[in-house]
C-alpha cells in the first residue's frame, strides 16, 4: 500500500514540475514569456489554457498533498510506541562501551625538564 502511494505521490511532483513550466509568466521578471503570443498554436485559447493549466496545478496540489499526509501517516504507524533509538542496542553494550571510556588528554603533553605549562601573553 504504501508504495503505490509514494509511486502515485512522484508522479503527482512530475506532474507539478510540468504544469508549473507549461503556465505563462505573468510578472516577466526575467523578460521572457511575459507578452510572448499563442503558446498553444491555435488550439485553444490563451485564457481557457491558463484557468485549464491552473486547475490542473490545483488539482495536483491538493493530491499531493494528501498523498503527502498519507505516507506521513503510514510511516508514523511502522514505529513502536514512544521508543528512543538506542532502545534496541542491549544494555550490556551499553554499559560495555561506557565502560571502555577513559578520560584521555586529545593530544599527549611534550616531556619536559620543567613542570611548568608555557603561558601565553596577554595583549596589553
Amino acid at each position: 500500500m504504501e508504495s503505490v502511494i509514494l509511486v502515485i505521490h512522484l508522479f503527482l511532483a512530475l506532474a507539478i514540475i510540468g504544469l508549473v513550466l507549461l503556465q505563462r509568466s505573468e510578472g516577466g521578471g526575467l523578460g521572457i514569456g511575459g507578452s510572448s503570443g499563442g503558446g498553444m498554436g491555435g488550439l485553444a485559447s490563451p485564457r481557457g489554457t491558463a484557468n485549464f493549466l491552473t486547475k490542473a496545478t490545483a488539482f495536483c496540489a491538493a493530491a499531493f498533498f494528501c498523498t503527502s499526509l498519507g505516507l506521513g501517516i503510514l510511516a508514523g504507524g511502522h514505529s513502536q510506541g514512544q521508543q528512543g533509538i538506542l532502545a534496541d542496542v542491549p544494555a550490556a553494550a551499553v554499559g560495555a562501551a561506557a565502560e571502555e571510556q577513559v578520560d584521555t588528554p586529545a593530544a599527549p603533553l611534550p616531556e619536559s625538564s620543567n613542570d611548568q605549562v608555557p603561558v601565553a601573553p596577554l595583549a596589553e
